[in-house]
């Protein structure tokens, strides 16, 4: 390439850092770019022989096929739970509450496609002119990472569909009097988004492996990942931004006009509503779809990078993916185990915890999960002398065992029966919301402690398991050992999104039941005896709903610490990809990986600076919208005799008022991360290397820290209003204090961080190959100019998400 086009390709150049995926770094020849993962071939897998004697290909059509089952079982409650039976007047605000859903995850397609787009002319310009793929290859990379897109945006809308039937349907059950059905419809919705997520996800991935041509594997691998990562981090941070503007806004109208949380008056609880799906279902559902994918496309580049004997990659290529489709049948034997024994217990109750059969049905999946572990590395691997097979099983073990610990530390700490959370409503009694705010930083610190002891503690066992004997088939094999640890967490995938998306339509369930105002229709107990065959039970109904969504407000922060330790894990192999090449495979320069080399060390305090300016912005868009949302409600709410309910024009503007400050918060937020992400690569690719590491570390500690306070704040508030039946007293007021300081804490900032740690590595290693690239063609001056360009770009956008941001209004007025 000339001269003038690379210095005129700069800025493309830069944009495509961010969104280019995973990279091995430079080629071997001087001044040239290989373009390094997309340039990857894939081993035959037709060749490969297993322990039982069926081929890899023959496994893996298996594992597809258990996959369609996964999406046909997905499906199928779907359709159950569309015909169950629901109240028209409950039906109608489920079906508005999904109108506004859709409204607002039809915006976010728009907003991605644009960014789209403008990647898809990135892309172009560094594979075809910088790197020299031909226009076939390029187009390959284009195609998945629209795939990629596509697939993270509509698991996020199958997951609103299915929860905004669940939501109306919960409610109706629970006026039967019986908490048995109000447990399992929400349970149902969950495994239905969960089974759907993952098997869509490894059915896209099963297509490259077995279908397409291997030479172009890493292409579709690459361009997969880049697509998910966009989606899956927009709709994430976007959703973390919207329902706490909505919630927020929502809560502070029962302080100030002492209404209950629900009132059909208040034009801010059908945003709530909105909001418990665009952050809890949609944000989750896309978030989970990439962390599945990118961990597996990790794992692909490792063993491709690191084994040598191509038979081998064939093997473990095989194996890898043949234990997740056993996973998804031992997530839905699991499911079916623990739904039949729920279901024999609690069928004629009058009470149940419902805490209790979510902790049975995850404690039940990670045993079946490990059996299926161990038994499928044999049929795969067998049990030869060197122990390989049950050595890599028990390292993913670790990983499996962390996804059912890790709920039940998070449990100590947010569970309403929890002496955390006790200790939350007690200090609020006598020192109000001070105190309340207090006790909760005392529970988010100390769940970082033990977690961070249980995470560490797994990864150690997985380190030393790795050094007997692996390294005699790879390079690194720590670094394969936590890739598999990170596998092991998202092995019970469809029960750990399951009971993730338990919470928003418990949490919903209960707003349909206020805003249906069902007690208030004429002769209603007549016409649900005639209608659906039983009379209802008005105030165990109420009382159940508040309990379920306790229930779900624990389970919902059980799932936040599993994916970001994904992440954190997870980095740890996507980073090797950078130090395999920077290295020559481990062979030089490994000396400048010490923080006795300055740029390194300088790194690693970088990565703090930006956890903590994000946790800062994310926050600072969630305060903006809030005031305005508060802002529009005071001046619109009616509270008089003759108002019975908001009218939708205004509940609709509350829905635009947050809408409008997720986007511009997450736009600020998403171009502060990527020109900081290429301002550090250019700078020096071991600073860089220093800031990911610190990055994922300062992530999870701050991750877990402020979403099990944020749990800790929400059910505390819980307890007041069931426990203690206490709604509308001075004490409720102070848990709601901290239950709105605790709402961006554990809804926006910390579950944000995961696809921030996940993206920003992701796009660093690209970035790290083309600052590499460039100065080895002889722009090394220009690449450091541009580090000091791409530094003050970031700088401006994060000025903005402050000052940009921050509410407009004098304090004189």
């Amino acid at each position: 390439m000339h001269a003038p086009h690379s210095i005129r390709a700069l800025p493309a150049l830069a944009l495509l850092a961010l969104v280019a995926g995973c990279s091995s770094g430079g080629g071997d020849e001087e001044g040239v770019i290989h373009g390094g993962e997309a340039s990857l071939v894939l081993p035959t897998l037709d060749n490969v022989s297993t322990a039982i004697g069926a081929t890899g290909h023959t496994l893996l059509i298996i594992g597809m096929i258990i996959c369609v089952c996964g999406l046909g079982f997905g499906i199928l409650s779907y359709s159950q739970l569309r015909s169950l039976p629901v109240h028209h007047a409950m039906l109608k605000i489920s079906e508005l509450i999904y109108t506004t859903c859709k409204a607002y995850l039809t915006k976010q397609g728009k907003f991605l496609m644009i960014l789209w787009v403008f990647i898809t002319v990135v892309i172009v310009g560094y594979y075809k002119f910088l790197v020299g793929f031909p226009w076939s290859r390029v187009g390959i990379i284009v195609f998945f990472s629209l795939l990629g897109m596509a697939g993270s945006y509509a698991v996020a809308w199958f997951g609103i569909r299915v929860n905004t039937f669940a939501n109306s349907r919960t409610a109706f059950a629970s006026l039967r009097g019986k908490p048995l059905p109000t447990h399992q419809i929400p349970l149902k919705s969950g495994m239905s988004i969960g089974m759907v997520l993952i098997s869509l996800e490894l059915i896209m991935m099963l297509i490259i492996l077995l279908f397409l041509p291997r030479e172009i594997g890493g292409a579709c691998f690459i361009g997969f990942a880049i697509g998910e990562s966009l989606g899956a981090s927009a709709l994430r941070i976007a959703g973390g931004i919207f329902t706490k503007i909505a919630d927020i806004g929502s809560d502070l109208m029962k302080i100030v006009f002492k209404i209950d949380e629900d009132d059909p008056r208040n034009p801010g609880v059908i945003a709530d509503c909105t909001g418990d799906n665009a952050g809890d279902s949609v944000g989750p559902s896309a978030d989970g779809f990439e962390t599945y994918g990118v961990t597996g496309v990790a794992l692909v580049t490792f063993i491709l990078l690191a084994v040598d004997d191509v038979a081998m990659q064939g093997l473990l290529l095989v194996w890898i993916f043949a234990v997740r489709a056993a996973m998804v049948v031992a997530s839905g034997i699991a499911y079916a185990i623990n739904h039949a024994i729920a279901g024999r217990k609690y069928r004629e109750a009058k009470e149940m915890n419902f805490e209790a059969p979510l902790t049975s049905l995850v404690w039940l999946t990670s045993i079946i999960c490990i059996i299926f572990t161990f038994a499928t590395t044999a049929a795969i691997l067998g049990n030869g002398e060197d122990g390989l097979g049950w050595k890599l099983a028990l390292i993913i073990t670790c990983g499996t065992l962390a996804g059912a610990l890790i709920p039940e530390l998070v449990k100590a700490f947010t569970s309403t029966k929890s002496r955390h959370v006790r200790e939350t409503v007690k200090s609020s009694r006598e020192g109000g919301a001070s105190l309340n705010i207090l006790s909760g930083i005392v529970a988010g610190n100390f769940s970082a402690y033990w977690l961070g002891i249980t995470i560490v503690g797994l990864m150690a066992v997985a380190f030393g398991i790795s050094t007997q004997g692996l390294g005699d088939y790879m390079i690194a094999p720590a670094v394969f050992a936590f890739g598999l640890v990170a596998f092991g967490f998202l092995g019970m995938g469809p029960v750990t999104i399951a009971v993730d998306s338990y919470g928003p339509v418990t949490d919903n369930a209960q707003s349909v039941y206020e805003l249906s105002q069902i007690e208030q229709i004429d002769g209603i107990g007549d016409q649900i005896a005639t209608d659906f065959g039983f009379e209802p039970n008005w105030e165990t109904s109420k009382l159940m709903l508040e309990e379920n969504d306790g229930a779900g407000n624990t389970f919902k922060a059980t799932a936040k610490p599993v994916l970001i330790g994904t992440a954190v894990v997870g980095a740890a192999t996507m980073i090797f990809s950078i130090i395999i090449g920077l290295t020559d495979g481990l062979t030089q320069n490994v000396e400048n990986l010490s923080i006795m080399h300055a740029p390194f060390l300088l790194g690693l305090i970088l990565g703090g600076a930006v956890v903590y300016w994000f946790s800062g912005a994310s926050m600072q868009a969630v305060t903006t919208g809030a005031y305005r949302a508060v802002e529009f409600i005071k001046e619109h709410i009616h509270l008089d005799s003759s108002s019975e309910r908001a009218s939708e024009k205004d509940s609709r503007s509350v829905v635009e008022i947050c809408t409008q400050y997720a986007q511009q918060g997450m736009l600020n937020i998403f171009l502060a991360v990527f020109f900081s992400t290429l301002a550090f690569a250019f700078v020096e690719p071991y600073l860089m290397i220093g800031y990911l590491i610190s990055l994922a570390i300062f992530g999870l500690y701050q991750a877990i820290y402020m979403a099990n306070a944020g749990g800790a704040w929400d059910n505390a508030k819980k307890v007041v209003e069931t426990d203690l039946h206490a709604k509308g007293t001075a004490l409720h007021d102070a848990t709601i204090v901290g239950d709105t300081v605790g709402d961006p804490f554990k809804d926006t900032s910390s579950v944000a961080l995961n696809p921030i740690i996940k993206f920003t590595t992701l796009f660093g290693m690209l970035a790290v190959e083309l600052a590499v690239g460039l100065t080895s063609m002889g722009y090394g001056l220009t690449v450091h100019i541009g580090a000091g360009i791409f530094f003050l770009i970031a700088v401006y956008f994060i000025y903005r998400s402050f000052y940009g941001m921050r509410i407009q209004t004098e304090i004189s007025e």
